[in-house]
């Protein structure tokens, strides 16, 4: 297995659509970096988050899980997580895998030097489209998460072989997301 480098990234993007929109350079001015980097693809997360809070005082289950725990907040300028809490959101970009690769993504190192975890779970072969990421505030104060800017970056991994059974073939139950996702069984 090895990791793509943004040569074969560049090319994967403009000829297959792996990534969309793609930006073939770092974009840094100002904003915490996005773009093409020498061995991965910083996305960006959107306008739309998903702000965990519990005024329910209820147990937060991944089998029943409710929305009535989190409120939406669309924002083009960045959100502010409570102390020791967490929000969702959604890469700007769609992301469509080829069927001989997976992504692993980690947070950029901004947000990690300001206590903010990044979390997002392995991106399986031949999944298709946004994203959903979530963000944990670790520390005991409020935490900004800027909109339309770095937040997370992929890299792309290329298996020896294609998988017998990818994403797709499975009917992956986030196929397809456009939005923030909650978790689904």
């Amino acid at each position: 297995m090895s990791i793509l480098s943004d040569k074969s990234i560049k090319k994967l993007a403009l000829e297959e659509n792996m990534i969309f929109p793609f930006l073939d350079k770092q974009v840094r001015e100002g904003k915490i970096s996005y773009g093409l980097s020498s061995f991965g693809y910083d996305a960006r997360v959107g306008e739309e988050f998903k702000i965990f809070h519990n005024v329910n005082s209820s147990v937060v289950d991944p089998k029943k899980f409710t929305s009535d725990n989190f409120f939406t907040k669309k924002s083009s300028d960045f959100i502010i997580i409570p102390p020791n809490s967490f929000a969702l959101g959604s890469t700007i970009e769609v992301f469509k895998i080829p069927r001989d690769i997976m992504c692993i993504v980690v947070g950029k190192s901004t947000y990690a030097r300001t206590g903010i975890i990044v979390n997002v779970t392995p991106i399986e072969s031949e999944f298709n489209g946004t994203v959903t990421l979530e963000f944990s505030n670790t520390t005991p104060l409020p935490a900004k998460i800027y909109a339309n800017e770095g937040v997370a970056q992929f890299l792309f991994l290329k298996g020896d072989q294609s998988p017998e059974t990818s994403y797709a073939d499975r009917k992956g139950k986030y196929m397809h997301q456009k939005t923030v996702t909650l978790p689904k069984v």
